[in-house]
């Protein structure tokens, strides 16, 4: 009795570890094909092995069928199978070695449709070894690359095209994540030109980031900071004014420039906060733009009810970190992505990115006053620099007012009458003299006249039911038409309508799960 106890656990045991190896994402996509041809049979027991976890005998198995049968129509779907043995196992070299299996089946089948799949699963590669904000950032990188190419390259395949879009806007927020906390360390340290050109880079570059009102607010306090140490460079170069270590000329041009700078940074910061209120109005930071903006004395502006409801749909697609990965996180080297967004397309393509330089120049450039500066130069051309016919050439030592006035005896010479002048209206003393001569012929052709504004009648309908018919025809058509336009123009018009304070409150009412309830969100400085 016990023997055959312990006969029974010993078989459910094996049954169970049997299961557990089995890998069930394996789908071997020529199961159905009936052949007992032998380069069929070698591919169906690479797919069994595979399907087992046996990942050396699959590889086995697919490569003697590509050597062996060169010219057999699996062979795509072998190379593939390959690939996809390197895939399944993981492990750091088996997914570089797959990247590679996969980049050769792209380069030998670039036309199947499995070269989509093939994209993919390099992008998720990539995707799979991303890790946190704070770490490397080449995986996350390359995983962004390799979905842009899957969207351009192949737009015909709905289905690889959304789960690269989907994976690839969970990518651009672990990278807006790290250029964010790199512009805010920027910030926290008062390097504001570094700062200002990594926040403005970040929020041109990834637009749909969860921390899009964190990044604008940061941007504007910066250049409020610019303004501050504006002002405290003008405290002290008062006293030493006041010192006798600076003269009152050079005071006052550094004062001059420095007020030109401070009138530009303020209006670059009022258009970070307008931002703020109008493309991210349900966000966190908007109360606070609106008192910046008041502070600051500027208007305050409104969204419109378009930009409303596509912010409070982003907000409302984002997810959230339950307890355990936030528990899991502290371990865990993966980033957490729920908090992507899932409206909206992702960046395909990077804009210029901003140097600080660039931000350090046009500050200079500001505060020498115009575009070209102060001590720009212009050169106007007054004339072609040769003598009149019957002057001597001028020299050096010719005083200024005998070249301005030969110029001007030039102006006043009179025509050449027997120069051409195409342009010029000759007047006939025959034709004007002769009444029948000037009287315009009404049988000539005259092509360059200007049409009569007014049209000539139309003729009378003839058959008046067709007239009627056609009338009725084209007036019905004519009102669908307006109907269509007008009930079009509406719609537009009233999504350029400004929202209202009650709309733009109720959108940013969001209900706090799990510890939201009791531990409050921290506030960026």
């Amino acid at each position: 009795m016990l023997s055959l106890r312990s006969s029974v656990i010993a078989l459910a045991a094996t049954l169970a570890i049997t299961t557990a190896c089995t890998n069930k994402k394996v789908d071997n996509p020529l199961a159905k094909v009936d052949s007992k041809q032998p380069d069929k049979v070698l591919f169906d027991r690479g797919m069994d092995a595979m399907k087992h976890n046996r990942f050396d005998m699959a590889r086995l198995e697919m490569q003697t069928l590509i050597n062996t049968y060169p010219d057999s129509e699996f062979i795509a779907r072998a190379k593939l199978a390959l690939a996809d043995s390197w895939y399944a196992e993981g492990g750091t070299a088996s997914l570089a070695q797959a990247e590679q299996e996969y980049e050769d089946f792209r380069t030998f089948f670039p036309n199947m449709p499995e070269a989509a799949e093939a994209s993919v699963k390099i992008a998720n590669i990539h995707y799979q070894q991303m890790e946190k904000p704070d770490r490397d950032f080449t995986h996350a990188v390359r995983a962004e690359q390799k979905y842009r190419e899957v969207i351009t390259q192949y737009p015909d395949n709905p289905k690889m095209v959304a789960e690269a879009r989907k994976k690839l806007l969970q990518v651009q927020e672990v990278i807006a994540e790290r250029e964010f906390r790199i512009g805010r360390f920027y910030y926290l340290r008062q390097a504001f030109p570094a700062a200002i050109a990594r926040l403005q880079s970040l929020e041109d570059r990834y637009p749909l980031y969860s921390g899009a009102d964190d990044t604008l607010f940061l941007l504007g306090q910066s250049y409020e900071g610019e303004i501050a140490a504006l002002r405290k460079m003008d405290t002290t170069e008062q006293q030493l004014h006041h010192q006798g270590k600076v003269n009152e000329a050079r005071l006052k041009a550094n004062q001059l420039a420095r007020e030109r700078m401070s009138d530009d940074f303020a209006a670059k910061a009022v258009e970070a906060y307008s931002k703020i209120l109008t493309r991210y109005p349900v966000m966190a930071r908007s109360d606070e733009a609106k008192a910046r903006l008041i502070a600051l004395h500027q208007p305050v502006p409104r969204p419109t009810k378009a930009a409303l409801a596509l912010n409070k749909a982003e907000e409302d697609s984002r997810g959230e970190q339950t307890m355990l990965a936030r528990a899991m996180g502290m371990v865990s080297r993966h980033p957490d992505v729920s908090i992507a967004t899932k409206v909206g397309d992702p960046t395909l393509i990077d804009p210029t990115p901003i140097d600080g330089r660039a931000i350090v120049e046009a500050a200079n450039r500001t505060a020498g006053g115009a575009k070209g500066g102060e001590h720009s130069v212009s050169v106007q051309t007054t004339g072609k620099g040769e003598p009149g016919p019957n002057e001597p050439a001028p020299t050096s030592d010719a005083p200024v007012a005998d070249k301005v006035s030969s110029g001007a005896a030039n102006a006043e010479t009179p025509a050449d009458p027997n120069e051409l002048n195409p342009n010029a209206t000759q007047a006939d003393p025959k034709v004007a003299n002769d009444p029948k001569a000037a009287a315009p012929d009404p049988n000539e052709l005259q092509p360059n006249t200007t049409p009569d504004p007014q049209p000539a009648p139309a003729p009378a309908q003839v058959n008046d039911l067709a007239g009627a018919t056609s009338s009725s025809t084209g007036n019905g058509g004519g009102d669908a038409q307006a109907g269509t336009n007008g009930n079009q123009g509406a719609a537009a018009s009233s999504n350029q309508d400004l929202a209202d304070d009650n709309a733009i409150a109720s959108s940013k009412r969001k209900k706090k799960k799990g510890l939201g309830k009791i531990i409050p969100v921290p506030k960026l400085p």
